[in-house]
């Protein structure tokens, strides 16, 4: 995923920047590619704005979540998820995936009250 934003960053410096990817470039390069603050893309937003709307915070099964992005269960699991819970977005329960009280605050949702902490 690193080496693709990083080609996109240099094909968007070499046509608008001259060439050169100066920390203005890679952020106009991120953000044509929709990629925010937190390195999340549309579909790291979308995964989340799904638990977090459509199944108020969660828990939410694997593959319901999957039919809700039109994504395949192991592109969720394996491509999206784990950046997810390395950045305490998300959170696994034996019940299903459920969102955490900073992925609302990271999609300006405000968060159930009793919407599931990491701790």
């Amino acid at each position: 995923m690193a080496n693709r934003l990083l080609r996109r960053a240099r094909d968007f410096a070499e046509v608008r920047a001259g060439g050169v990817i100066t920390a203005r470039a890679a952020d106009e390069a991120l953000a044509l590619l929709e990629v925010d603050e937190l390195g999340l893309d549309r579909l790291d937003r979308e995964l989340l704005g799904a638990i977090c709307e459509r199944f108020a915070g969660g828990p939410v099964g694997l593959s319901t979540l999957a039919v809700a992005v039109g994504e395949e269960p192991d592109t969720v699991e394996d491509v999206y998820e784990p950046y997810l819970l390395q950045r305490g977005l998300l959170k696994r329960t034996p019940r299903g995936r459920a969102a955490t009280p900073a992925a609302f605050a990271h999609l300006g949702l405000r968060a159930p009250p009793d919407a599931p902490s990491l701790f």
